[in-house]
């Protein structure tokens, strides 16, 4: 089967690592021919093709494939993608992202190619402007139009397409975003010498958040929160892993509040590292106010690391109360607070819930077989066509 994925940029993130999977998955296991599509990797998160010298799937790089609007550009990356997909000829296009994903799909449609489109967090929202939000409604329901299926990483993306009208649900199909399961097994194998490389000591209950330092993924709450549970808790400490342009605010914020002892930012971590990063934790808190299924929630879990997470998107999927962690109404930073303290001062809890954590998680995320079902839809989709 001749392939192409199609992706705004390859930047360090869940997508992206999801999108990297499945290239090669569907090259090395099934034999496909796939070729990557992308623009530049541009951003403060880093470049997740150069932390993969080992991938070894052609890349196509356009230069005007860019996240942010610039209508003249967009019209030189549509004509682009319209050339690439041309020469390419593949059976099937596969686009990821919101600017890859509707260009993608109307240059796939316009040349008749089927194409399906994953839908890793939608990109509109409640925090957005009503104009801001009406336009990328429509956009996403004019694309999902010219696409055989949607692919969503969590039930809930599906459930918030179809309130917003976007598709049915019969065009949708759950496939949970996989990753390589073995690290996060072995994530407490080098526990001891992380945390001490870090700064913490052995009586320290750390609670760590992976996330860019960007808007909407809920430090500031995380911040405000913390207080409280420093004066509550003096052992507990917060592991920050990731870096974004909020950084400077986010350390104004933790000095104002006296937290600084309380703190440790890594800044901007190649992927290879958040296992043991994560193997230092005692818990993991997730306070993003919008996300498809934070990669992160099972990473933690199946390492055996509960978690508190604000009721978001498909993170009640997998976070379930008093079974996996505890879940809090989004920006209530008094139950938040109270959930922290809960889960850094109840050990027994901990325990129990990251080991029914990684019992529920490990076959479900796989990468293997988030291909295997990937491959499976275009197989269906390209049966469809036939006839």
């Amino acid at each position: 089967m001749r392939i192409v994925h199609v992706i705004t940029r390859m930047i360090v993130g869940g997508a992206q690592e999801n999108t990297l999977l499945c290239c090669r998955d569907l090259q090395n296991i099934y034999g496909d021919e796939v070729t990557l599509v992308t623009g530049p990797a541009l951003g403060p998160e880093g470049d997740l093709l150069e932390q993969h010298p080992e991938f070894d799937v052609p890349v196509k790089l356009l230069p005007s494939l860019r996240r942010a609007i610039h209508p003249w550009r967009d019209i030189v990356a549509y004509r682009a993608l319209l050339r690439t997909l041309s020469e390419l000829e593949p059976d099937i296009v596969h686009t990821h992202s919101a600017k890859g994903g509707f260009l993608g799909r109307l240059a796939a449609h316009r040349l008749g190619i089927p194409v399906v489109h994953t839908v890793h967090g939608a990109p509109f929202h409640d925090y957005q402007p009503n104009a801001a939000r009406f336009f990328f409604t429509q956009c996403e329901r004019w694309a999902a139009r010219r696409c055989d299926r949607l692919i969503c990483v969590a039930d809930a993306m599906t459930e918030l397409l179809v309130r917003a009208h976007v598709t049915s649900p019969e065009r949708c199909v759950t496939i949970y975003s996989g990753m390589e399961v073995e690290p996060f097994l072995e994530a407490n194998r080098r526990r001891e010498a992380t945390r001490k490389s870090l700064g913490f000591a052995s009586h320290h209950v750390v609670i760590g958040k992976i996330a860019r330092l960007f808007h909407l993924k809920g430090h500031a709450d995380l911040v405000e929160a913390a207080e409280g549970v420093a004066r509550a808790c003096p052992q507990v400490r917060f592991l920050l892993v990731g870096d974004g342009v909020l950084r400077r605010d986010i350390e104004r914020q933790i000095a104002k509040r006296g937290l600084e002892e309380h703190f440790v930012l890594t800044g901007l971590v190649p992927p290879s590292r958040i296992p043991e990063l994560i193997g230092a934790m005692d818990a993991l808190v997730h306070v993003s106010l919008r996300e498809g299924l934070a990669r992160a929630l099972p990473q933690a879990l199946m390492a055996e690391k509960p978690v508190v997470s604000y009721a978001i998107d498909g993170a009640p999927e997998v976070v379930v109360p008093e079974e996996t962690g505890l879940l809090v109404e989004p920006r209530d930073v008094r139950q938040l607070e109270q959930a922290l303290i809960r889960v850094a001062t109840d050990a027994e809890a901990r325990q129990r819930w990251g080991r029914e954590g990684r019992r529920r998680c490990v076959e479900r995320f796989g990468h293997e077989r988030m291909t295997e079902l990937i491959r499976n839809l275009y197989q269906d989709v390209l049966a469809e066509r036939m006839g």
